[in-house]
């Protein structure tokens, strides 16, 4: 029992992070009860293919990581495609939360500091841990873990009085799928799959039933997150999300206007740090990794220095030329690499291993040729929702909205 809590644990941990601070704004259009629909195909969608991830591992009968997977089963056109939309995922999450965390420093400061200063100063504070390595980040990652949960709740408790529920009766179906590609992001976990089956001893039972609770926890977190924020902070008007929409701000920012309760505002904003340093370490981490690894980079002192340069200079000179691309880095990641590297992928994998190299293993996930087909045309459709919205974005302005 006590491996099924772990690995419940460290699916949600996986899954709650920086996303979760675009949601309320990106699907604040749509309003409160669309949103809930998109939060509820998404964590099926993503529950499903994070059993399918399952099914590819036991083939494995190893542990492996998902460029291993594509090569096996789809051979060097797949491992190709792995390797470019991993490489876009993490870079897209990188930027996104170094510019978060830059404007959240920027904040402290009151300003008196731009944006990409606080990127700078962000990352200057916290690379060190990610160049000592996987013992430091978890050292460190688990008292922010543990705030991360108790600002979350004490947010809760203070943020309920404030909720106004006339605010959550807006309903606007298409405007909804705003926040379809960020809700691919907010449910991802599907990376740690592989490192998961390898520690719960290819235990089929558990790990299916930690994948389904574990991916289960962050879908009641969000409807809680999205009724708060979506109750005490109206869509339009000055100030309101989709003005936050329009700067690219997150969720958090645009309550100091609608409540008077210091401790709200303060509480929201640690609460915002937590989440993003959590998703920082975690994905800054994984993507030292995959480089040591594909450019046979030896992690030793000078190996490392090169290694955080490659992982942190870029986002850090992408914050200083779009210091408010918070919004839309999670939106590409979502809506292109999360979708084919965590989407598109694994129906793939699976189909060719099952109807055309005969791969078996002791489990597999029901619904056969027509479940796969369903969540295939799941996945295309969110891809082309964000090409329409990347080719033709949606004219936000606020006083045709309002």
């Amino acid at each position: 029992m006590k491996d099924v809590i772990r690995g419940t644990l460290l699916v949600a941990g996986t899954s709650i992070g920086g996303g979760m601070l675009a949601l309320p704004v990106l699907t604040s259009l749509g309003g409160f009860i669309p949103s809930l629909f998109i939060y509820l195909l998404c964590w099926a969608f993503m529950a499903c293919t994070g059993l399918l991830f399952l099914e590819i591992s036991l083939w494995m009968n190893q542990e492996s990581n998902i460029i291993t997977m594509a090569e096996r089963t789809l051979g060097w056109p797949g491992k190709i495609v792995a390797w470019i939309v991993y490489l876009f995922l993490f870079y897209c999450l990188t930027v996104a939360y170094v510019v978060g965390c830059g404007d959240l420093v920027a904040n402290v400061f009151n300003h008196l500091v731009s944006e990409w200063v606080g990127s700078l100063l962000f990352v200057a504070c916290f690379a060190p841990v990610v160049f000592a390595g996987a013992h430091a980040v978890g050292k460190v990652n688990s008292f922010l873990m543990l705030g991360l949960a108790l600002f979350f709740c004490i947010f809760v408790i203070i943020g309920v009085p404030f909720v106004n529920l006339d605010h959550l009766k807006t309903q606007n179906w298409t405007l909804a799928l705003l926040g379809l590609p960020v809700s691919f992001t907010a449910f991802a976990y599907q990376g740690i799959i592989p490192t998961l089956v390898h520690y719960m001893s290819f235990d089929t039972k558990r790990i299916r039933l930690s994948i389904l609770i574990g991916s289960a926890i962050p879908f009641v977190t969000y409807i809680v997150w999205q009724w708060l924020i979506l109750g005490i902070v109206p869509t339009f008007g000055p100030g309101g999300l989709a003005e936050a929409m329009q700067n690219g701000d997150n969720a958090v920012q645009p309550l100091k206007r609608f409540i008077d309760h210091p401790y709200v505002y303060i509480t929201g904003q640690f609460f915002a740090f937590f989440a993003l340093v959590t998703s920082f370490f975690g994905v800054t981490l994984g993507l030292l990794d995959f480089l040591a690894d594909g450019l046979k980079i030896k992690k030793d002192f000078l190996g490392k220095l090169g290694l955080c340069a490659l992982v942190f200079i870029p986002p850090l000179l992408i914050a200083f030329s779009f210091p408010h691309i918070f919004l839309t880095a999670l939106g590409y990641a979502g809506g292109f690499g999360c979708a084919i590297l965590l989407g598109l992928l694994p129906i793939l994998m699976v189909w060719k291993g099952r109807y055309h190299l005969g791969l078996k293993s002791s489990y597999s996930l029901w619904g056969g040729k027509f479940l796969l087909t369903i969540l295939l045309l799941f996945v295309i459709f969110e891809i082309l929702v964000e090409l329409k919205l990347t080719f033709f974005p949606l004219n936000l302005g606020l006083d045709h909205l309002g």
